[in-house]
């Protein structure tokens, strides 16, 4: 079970174009990927355990149809190309693949220096795509804040768990070349280019209370 609460909506998102980075098609998007959780990997926060993936049809849009396939080799092993292709529904048989989630566990520190697996700590997304291949990285959880979801301050959870996340921005940008583009601010935070933006208190210290909308 949990111990951590998710917010429905990113707390904080970051977006690479790498069409100057890699080839667009699927091979190239499932090679980026298998790049990028190497610099997760290392961080202990992601190892992908699936992959999750849409479908769509040129020129009538999104299936509806998602797919979700178990990882056992390496997500740049030449045969899983073919393994996604292969699991294409029938009811759609000219249907491509839109979209790919990487998804696994990682590993958060509580303030005692526990440490504990939680499934998607982190969410890893390639886009395909033949105009351009990109990726999005994002994050659901306030162990990334200054500030629970309560708004109550937890240096010590921050301290232990957002260094991590900003050592990862820092790989993938050291790995694409470039900065990611922060994602648009939700409800429940804003991206910075090295983390989450800290909000701003209230006269008696306490962030935003965002509990009465997880």
């Amino acid at each position: 079970m949990s111990r951590l609460m998710r917010a429905p909506r990113e707390c904080g998102s970051w977006f690479w174009d790498l069409e100057d980075f890699a080839e667009p098609g699927l091979e190239s998007a499932l090679a980026t990927a298998a790049r990028m959780c190497e610099v997760l990997e290392r961080l202990d926060l992601l190892v992908p355990a699936k992959v999750e993936y849409g479908w769509y049809v040129m020129g009538r849009g999104a299936t509806g149809v998602t797919t979700s396939l178990e990882v056992v080799k390496p997500l740049d092993h030449p045969s899983l190309p073919g393994r996604l292709l292969g699991s294409r529904p029938v009811a759609f048989p000219d249907a491509k693949i839109d979209w790919v989630n990487v998804i696994g566990a990682g590993t958060w520190i509580d303030e005692k220096g526990r440490e504990y697996r939680e499934l998607r700590l982190v969410d890893l997304s390639v886009d395909p795509a033949p105009v351009g291949l990109s990726v999005e990285l994002s994050v659901h959880h306030d162990i990334w804040s200054q500030y629970d979801f309560s708004g109550r301050p937890h240096p010590l959870v921050y301290q232990r768990n957002a260094p991590r996340l900003k050592a990862a921005l820092e790989g993938l940008t050291s790995l694409f070349g470039n900065p990611p583009e922060p994602g648009e601010p939700t409800y429940f935070g804003t991206a910075t280019a090295d983390g989450l933006a800290v909000p701003e208190a209230d006269e008696d210290g306490l962030g935003p209370d965002l509990t009465f909308r997880l």
